[in-house]
């Protein structure tokens, strides 16, 4: 049974919303570098060198380390979303990429970027 038109439409319109929300949140914490796997790159508020000392490095050091983790996992997520919002345009959206039968309504209204079917996330 093909997708309903209205569904895929709601979908398209809060994955584009979870898309700009995404990209903010990574600008705050982080900044585009084409040259990194993602495309972003942690950062942390300014310091002055010559001014820092001892405490403020370190602190800016695991501020930079707590960004990368919060960076590759935002980064993640909005890897699904432009996933989503391609396999809306290509027309395969809402099948599972296990079975190839349409994912489950509720499924996907909880998560628009799932791939899979619910039976196809246990073990």
């Amino acid at each position: 049974m093909p997708m309903n038109i209205k569904m895929i439409e709601q979908a398209k319109k809060k994955l584009l919303s979870e898309k700009t929300d995404l990209e903010s949140q990574l600008g705050g914490i982080g900044h585009r570098d084409p040259s990194s796997a993602g495309g972003w790159e942690a950062t942390t508020g300014s310091m002055e060198i010559d001014a820092a000392d001892e405490n403020e490095v370190a602190d800016k050091l695991e501020e930079l380390e707590d960004n990368t983790g919060i960076v590759d996992q935002l980064e993640k997520q909005l890897t699904e979303v432009s996933a989503a919002l391609e396999r809306i345009e290509k027309g395969t959206y809402g099948i599972c990429e296990i079975c190839g039968k349409p994912i489950e309504e509720d499924r996907l209204l909880a998560n628009p970027s799932a791939r899979i079917s619910i039976k196809h996330t246990h073990p």
